[in-house]
This record gives structure tokens, C-alpha cells and sequence, in this order.
């Protein structure tokens, strides 16, 4: 064993109280001030949903009007429109899942809009290799491994360094919010309240120490508008904390990070760009149709999707929420009814900034399959991203090709996506 781990360093502590006193704690901070915010550079809110795993993309949003949809997809089809757990029908190719009605009426009032077929342009089949290069928002290895969203809050940020604008939801920040620019956290509060008499102590005693000081300070105000935001509604009837963790990564955890979320980013001076993991989206066994692993993921994803609607308010109208995951799966079934790792997927934008209530981008088709078993890429992931970030958060092109992209300057950003 190393001696110096054996005595907790200063750096240790900070990491630890970092952790402790940042929007993930929960803790009760009675008796500090509350903290007065400036006004945020801008006003829109980014939510991207990271589905790690996989997500089957032909399950989710299956193009039933496909004329080899239900040949090619065997024994996962779904029932068509109109038979008992029927497709949704959007259009005359695309439907949603029926485990997915609760976002169903976001399409009706054009707050959905489907991007079929996305991949991020990379070349793996590796679930770790294909989310760094994901969160990366690289086709290959190189540079320092930081994610392309804490690149955009260098542009969204501007010079404003006196708050966190990015949110992590959940136990760990991801890649994608890795990088120069700091961003708070936020995981459902599962730790024994701190006395408010020694975070006060702390907070003088280390008032002087450039290191700790700033860092200390920072949790508190973190914590302030947590308190503030999610404290009043953080029981619910049955007096059980309405936050608590709800089985890891599963579907039934996706519900309060997402209204965690929405609250969070509702208010005046909380932050603006949030991501959120939700995981188990790897269907290899027993993935099922109407009913199954997938369908219960799905059905979790839609409610949760509804709950950020909810807990955004007035805020979701100038909200997009980006849904995407690291590549698809297979076309057909394998041997245990599920699919393996496959090429092109689909990617979701939803919120009331969206130009939604219609299908963008291109369909290959199920004629022609990549290497004989995956649906084809048709639209990069980057253009989506790039296209949302330029339109919506006002991230300058050139920043986008050089930083937040690099070497993507011939992937142009999708237009068209959101409310301008």
C-alpha cells in the first residue's frame, strides 16, 4: 500500500465533499442563505438521453410500411395498426411502439420528430468503444478524451464562469459532460443529512483556501437551489422520499431522474444542458415483442419522457430533448430471441421548441442490409446534434466544426429541427 494513502489528503476531501455537497446529495442545508443567480446566457434547455446498450430502433419506432419490414424482422414484429397491442401508426412507413404511448401525443402537437436510421458515424461493434466515441463526438481515437457537449458550453457559456449550466443526472458524470468547463450533478438523495452547524464551519474555516474554498462554496450554492427547487416536493404521499433510487439503471429509475431533471432546469437560475444515462437497452436474450425486456425499457423511457414534459412547465417550450444511443441492433432475430449489435438506429427529438410531428432524414429501406444484417446509416448523428446545437443553443458553426466536432466539417448540420 501507498503511505500516502493513508491519510486523506486535502484533494481527497475535496473530492469527496465535492461529491457529497453537489446536487447528487441531497442534503439538508438549513440555515445558510439562499444563493442570488444572474441571468443564464441563454434561455432554451438541451436534454440529452443517452440509452446505453443498443436501443433495437426497429422495435421502438418499426417502419411497418415497409414492404420487407415483417419478412426481415420474423418473429419480432410487432402486430400491425389497429391489432390488439398494436404499432402507433405515425405515417404510412413509421409507427411507434405501443409501449411508447406516452409520448404518442407529443407527436400530434408536432413536439416529436423521428430521425430513422442514425449511427455516429464510427465503425465498431463495441458497446465501450462505440459510447467514448459517442460522448466523444470523434469517428476515432484522438486527443484528450473529453465530450462534445462540455465543448459546446464553451460557446453556450460564453464568459460566464460564475455557474454551471450542464447538469449530470445520475451517479457519475458521463463523458459527453467531461471537459475544462464544470458542470453539477444530481443523483437521488441516498445519504444521511449533514449537520447544517458543521457545513457552516466548514464553510468558514475554508473560506481562505483556494483550492477547497471555492469548491466548498460551490456545493453549497449547488445544493441551495437543489433544496430550493426539489426540497418542497421531495416526499411523496406514502411519505417515502419521491427521489429515491429506483432499481439502478432500470426502467423504473428513469422516471425521477427525468423529473428531477425537469424541475432542475425549470428554475430561474438552475441549469440549462442536462444528460441523462439509462441503461439495459443490450437485447441479446429475450427481447421481446409487446411484451419483454424491451417493452419494459421503452415503457419507461415513454413515461419518463412525459414526466420532464410535466416537470419542465412553461420551460418545455423552449425545450429539446435529444434521445440517442451508441449504434443498433440487428435486423432479424438471432437464436434467443434477441438481437445482436448491429449498425444504424434511431434518434428522437422531442420538447416544445422542436418542429416536431413528422419523420427527418432519409430511409435506406430493409431491401439492402449493411453486411447483410443491419439497417444501413442514413443520417450521422453528429448533423443531428450539430444542426439542434447551432438552431437551438446558438453554438457558432466554426466552433462546431472545430471543437465540439473535430474533423466533421463535411457532416453539415441538420436543419429544420427546432422552432426558430
Amino acid at each position: 500500500m501507498n503511505p500516502h494513502d493513508t491519510l486523506p489528503s486535502r484533494r481527497r476531501i475535496l473530492g469527496t465533499l465535492g461529491g457529497t455537497l453537489g446536487l447528487g446529495a441531497g442534503l439538508a442545508i438549513l440555515g445558510l442563505p439562499r444563493i442570488a443567480y444572474a441571468a443564464a446566457p441563454t434561455d432554451n434547455r438541451l436534454v440529452v438521453i443517452l440509452l446505453r446498450g443498443a436501443l433495437d430502433g426497429l422495435a421502438a419506432v418499426p417502419p411497418y410500411g415497409d414492404p420487407r419490414y415483417a419478412e426481415r424482422r420474423n418473429g419480432l414484429a410487432l402486430p400491425m395498426p389497429g391489432q390488439p397491442d398494436g404499432i402507433l401508426p405515425l405515417d404510412h412507413t413509421f409507427g411507434l411502439n405501443a409501449a411508447l404511448a406516452a409520448i404518442q401525443p407529443m407527436w400530434g402537437a408536432g413536439e416529436l420528430l423521428i430521425v430513422p436510421a442514425t449511427a455516429g458515424g464510427y465503425h465498431t461493434r463495441s458497446h465501450f468503444d462505440a459510447q467514448d466515441l459517442l460522448e466523444m463526438g470523434l469517428v476515432e481515437r484522438h486527443g484528450a478524451p473529453t465530450g462534445w457537449l462540455n465543448r459546446a458550453l464553451v460557446d453556450i457559456q460564453g464568459n460566464d464562469r460564475n455557474r454551471r449550466l450542464g447538469l449530470a443526472v445520475g451517479p457519475s458524470i458521463p463523458l459527453m459532460l467531461r471537459g475544462g468547463v464544470a458542470v453539477a450533478s444530481w443523483e437521488p438523495p441516498n445519504l444521511k443529512a449533514a449537520d447544517p452547524t458543521l457545513l457552516a464551519s466548514l464553510t468558514q474555516m475554508y473560506a481562505g483556501d483556494k483550492l477547497f474554498g471555492p469548491a466548498l462554496a460551490d456545493g453549497v450554492k449547488a445544493q441551495s437551489l437543489d433544496d430550493e427547487v426539489l426540497g418542497a416536493n421531495s416526499m411523496g404521499s406514502d411519505g417515502k422520499p419521491r427521489f429515491a433510487k429506483a432499481g439502478g439503471y432500470g426502467p423504473g429509475a428513469f422516471r425521477p431522474m427525468a423529473e428531477a431533471a425537469g424541475g432542475l432546469l425549470a428554475a430561474a437560475g438552475g441549469p440549462r444542458v442536462a444528460v441523462i444515462d439509462m441503461g439495459g437497452w443490450d437485447t441479446h436474450v429475450g427481447q421481446g415483442t409487446v411484451k419483454g425486456r424491451l417493452a419494459d425499457n421503452l415503457r419507461g423511457l415513454g413515461d419518463g419522457l412525459a414526466q420532464l414534459k410535466t416537470s419542465l412547465g412553461p420551460a418545455w417550450s423552449r425545450t429539446v430533448v435529444l434521445v440517442m444511443t451508441e449504434f443498433g441492433r440487428t435486423v432479424a432475430p438471432n437464436g434467443t430471441n434477441g438481437t445482436d449489435h448491429g449498425t444504424a438506429s434511431v434518434a428522437l427529438l422531442l420538447g416544445g421548441a422542436v418542429k416536431g410531428g413528422r419523420i427527418a432524414g432519409d430511409w435506406p429501406g430493409l431491401g439492402q442490409l449493411e453486411e447483410n444484417r443491419d439497417l444501413r446509416m442514413a443520417t450521422d448523428l453528429r448533423a443531428v446534434a450539430k444542426g439542434v446545437l447551432r438552431d437551438h443553443m446558438g453554438v457558432a458553426p466554426a466552433h462546431l466544426d472545430s471543437a465540439v466536432f473535430p474533423d466533421s466539417a463535411g457532416v453539415r448540420p441538420m436543419g429544420g429541427l427546432v422552432r426558430v
